[in-house]
């Protein structure tokens, strides 16, 4: 696996993106894949919460007949949490400062996430 390819990928949402401040890639069993995050955040962690965050919107998504899960947004006091469906294995997690504009993170990360499925096919 390429994890230069993913590392630049999540470096470049988080340098288009105002606001945004730390990403990454899990599997979705929770296993961090790749990161791109600050020293004083604990990825491994985060990647396991997304996981949990993912397995139930996807299993709500289901359960109320709306299509197919495409992500989950937390706001939260001091800033924002996306965790995005990468794929049937992956998820991407992007985290934001109150100044996160959710539109435009919406609009960028969709190529991200076809070009980082992408890479993580290749295994």
């Amino acid at each position: 696996m390429d994890y230069d390819a993913l590392t630049a990928e999540l470096c470049s949402l988080r340098e288009r993106v105002s606001g945004v401040t730390d990403t990454l890639v899990a599997a979705i069993d929770g296993l961090l894949i790749a990161a791109d995050t600050a020293p004083t955040l604990d990825p491994e962690g985060v990647s396991a919460l997304a996981a949990a965050d993912l397995g139930l919107a996807r299993r709500t998504t289901a359960a109320i007949g709306q299509g197919t899960f495409r992500q989950t947004v937390v706001h939260s006091s001091g800033g924002y949490m996306a965790v995005y469906a990468v794929g049937p294995m992956a998820l991407m997690v992007v985290l934001g400062d109150e100044g996160l504009d959710v539109h435009r993170l919406h609009l960028e990360s969709q190529p991200v996430i076809e070009r980082i499925d992408s890479i993580l096919s290749t295994l």
